[in-house]
């Protein structure tokens, strides 16, 4: 057998996958199929190319995503690294530049002695040892191919947020604040008096939706969802989701608003705004005139209205080990939202344990699997659970890790807590992980 580890896919899983394999002194030729060739979602050339939002998710260490993010970094991730170095101010999480990132995560990808790159689309499942990360798009050949393999796939839809200009925002309306004042003036805030909202509110669950070719059943992810769809669900449900207040005071007024929408910067250079929580279905005629009514975007120019795709992932408990390999082909992996870790840093390190995996068992070694008490030991038995009946997507969340044997009713202490031990008792097995990392 080819002493070479097939990955396909360059997105974040499969870009991790090959960088940890890598690393370890494995052969790997990475397949990606852009330029020659587009998902509906993606129209950047290079490789880890973020769609729906720029954001990584909080970075303190007593949250789930930065618990996540800090396992990656001890595991030698590529795509945390790349991140910090072109992350943009966004309060308390890591939010990147799109490009800057893509062009760093490829650069250093192609520079890498042991990585070839084939500019490629592959249409089945390779013989001989292979990561499959081809990501929540996988469609046509390779998709039938996935499906023979692993039993069927399942769907769900997902939305991207639209972006505006930062000159087009009305900064005498809006005013600029970090929740809680974590970080500097990271945001954009649009504050919102009780009869403005309530005229949006209306406008936005009546306005019209884009049509959704596909025969599938509408099935939402609850961590991205359309903000027309939140918003169906109750008067208050946007206002206590993506609309939320709390922890911003309207300068204008000394009190809180009534209700909120964040922009977020997309690019280093803040000329650029993503619509934070606003993914959505709507009609893009239907996104300028609803959302021209948010309180300092009456003249706002949007760049990119927000778009909503299907995302396909395979039915994990039935297919894959808590290594991510094949339960029936113990050579091949999956990597990616494709398994049901929902979420860009999820993904990724579903990526480095699959690289690392099958680099362990290509030189004839067990493969590892993190402490359950670990983020990603949680996320690699969640969807390895065969208990799990209605499989459904999984990101990062402190309500999967086990319970501290002591009570601490202080969330912030606890969940530091929970931090703590998490990184304790993921030290044996990092030793061994990381000893066998290729030092050039």
């Amino acid at each position: 057998m080819d002493n070479t580890l097939t990955v396909i896919g360059a997105g974040l899983a499969g870009c991790e996958a090959a960088w940890a394999a890598a690393e370890r002194g494995i052969r790997v030729t990475l397949y990606e199929m852009k330029p020659g060739k587009y998902s509906p979602a993606h129209k950047y050339k290079g490789f880890c190319e973020l769609v729906c939002s720029n954001s990584l998710k909080a970075a303190r260490l007593n949250s789930a995503a930065g618990l996540l993010k800090e396992e990656m970094r001890r595991l030698g991730s590529l795509t945390v690294s790349c991140a910090e170095k072109t992350a943009v101010p966004a309060g308390g999480a890591l939010a990147v530049d799109r490009e800057k990132f893509s062009d760093l995560v490829t650069e250093k990808i192609c520079r890498h002695p042991n990585i070839t790159v084939v500019n490629r689309e592959i249409t089945e499942i390779p013989e001989g040892y292979c990561v499959i990360a081809t990501g929540p798009l996988t469609a046509g050949k390779m998709a039938e191919s996935i499906s023979r393999t692993a039993g069927g796939s399942l769907s769900f839809y997902d939305a991207a947020a639209p972006i505006v200009k930062a000159d087009s925002v009305d900064m005498s309306i809006a005013f600029l604040s970090a929740r809680y004042g974590r970080g500097g003036d990271d945001y954009i805030n649009c504050p919102f008096t009780k009869e403005e909202y309530l005229a949006f509110y209306k406008e936005l669950i009546n306005a019209e939706n884009a049509p959704v070719h596909e025969a599938d059943k509408f099935t939402v992810y609850e961590g991205c969802m359309p903000i027309e769809v939140l918003a169906k669900r109750g008067e208050d449900a946007a206002r206590y989701g993506a609309m939320k207040p709390v922890g911003l005071t309207d300068p204008r007024t000394g009190r809180r608003p009534y209700a909120v929408v964040q922009l977020r910067r997309e690019n280093s250079e803040g000329t650029l705004y993503n619509i934070v929580g606003f993914q959505t279905n709507l009609k893009f005629g239907e996104q300028k005139r609803v959302f021209s009514m948010i309180p300092g975007l009456c003249n706002a120019e949007f760049v990119r209205y927000g778009v909503m795709h299907r995302n396909s992932f395979i039915c994990s408990p039935r297919v894959l080990n808590a290594d991510f390999s094949v339960r029936s082909r113990p050579e091949l992996f999956f990597a990616g939202q494709i398994t049901g870790t929902e979420g860009y840093m999820e993904s990724a390190a579903g990526g480095i344990m699959a690289g690392i995996n099958a680099a362990r068992r290509m030189n004839g070694e067990e493969t590892l699997i993190l402490p359950r008490e670990c983020m990603i030991g949680a996320l690699s038995r969640y969807i390895s659970d065969e208990s799990v009946t209605d499989f459904q997507p999984m990101g990062a969340n402190m309500g999967i890790l086990p319970e501290l044997e002591e009570r601490i009713r202080d969330k912030q202490e606890r969940y530091m807590k929970i931090a703590e031990r998490a990184l304790n008792s993921m030290k044996a097995v990092q030793e061994k992980i990381l000893s066998k990392t290729n030092t050039r």
